[in-house]
């Protein structure tokens, strides 16, 4: 019967610290990318222009039915051929993962923004305020009440999307125990604690998102 020894992990407490701050930095850098691009999106897809339309729905399509790790190798390998810019494996991995979540973000601030009724709006123009500044001024606080929740229960799918990134050798908190496992010659323990470190960051997030949801439930 295996016999588990936890204390052999102490030896590797800094190497976990590395990956944690490595992971919540990553995510941190993801999420306001993903956000930014989203945004960008979003506004191309509710655009008047039919090629804005059109080129907002190919990247998010583009971005939303292709898996992530496809999508992580292809910018760190492939790429670079085709640009000719070396990208180092955390580049590459905010690249992707910003794109990847941008594709997410952007349906969600696009249904936010379409779920504010349209006589705000044209209350606003009738006021004498352009259609950016109605947007800016009127519509999107109400929408971003709506899209909250949304946002930050995609955005705690981006920390968990950060965990793919060790196959591009990106010090994370994966790639870490990974180093752990094999000179420690435990992943059962390694592992488990890199399970249990997630959790620890990701359940009073998760807790949070289900408070704020019903707060914003209640409010609407």
């Amino acid at each position: 019967m295996y016999e588990w020894d936890f204390s052999i992990l102490w030896a590797y407490r800094w190497l976990f610290l590395d990956g944690v701050i490595m992971t919540v930095s990553l995510t941190v850098a993801v999420v306001l990318g993903g956000l930014a691009v989203g945004l960008v999106a979003a506004m191309g897809m509710l655009s008047g222009s039919r090629v804005l339309k059109a080129g907002s729905l190919a990247f998010t399509e583009l971005f939303r039915c292709t898996p992530i790790l496809v999508q992580l190798i292809w910018c760190y390998y492939a790429l670079p051929i085709l640009t000719g810019i070396e990208l180092s494996p955390i580049t590459a991995s905010i690249l992707a993962l910003s794109c990847y979540g941008g594709s997410f973000y952007s349906e969600i601030i696009r249904g936010g923004i379409v779920s504010i009724e349209d006589g705000q709006r044209e209350a606003g123009l009738a006021l004498g305020m352009t259609p950016a500044l109605a947007m800016r001024r009127i519509v999107l606080p109400q929408a971003l009440r709506r899209m909250v929740p949304a946002l930050m229960n995609q955005s705690i799918l981006q920390f968990k999307n950060t965990s793919l990134v060790s196959v591009l050798a990106v010090p994370d908190l994966v790639y870490q125990g990974q180093i752990a496992a094999h000179d420690s010659f435990r992943p059962l323990e390694t592992y488990t604690a890199v399970a249990v470190a997630y959790l620890a960051i990701l359940l009073p997030l998760t807790l949070f998102v289900r408070h704020q949801d019903a707060k914003f439930g209640g409010a609407r």
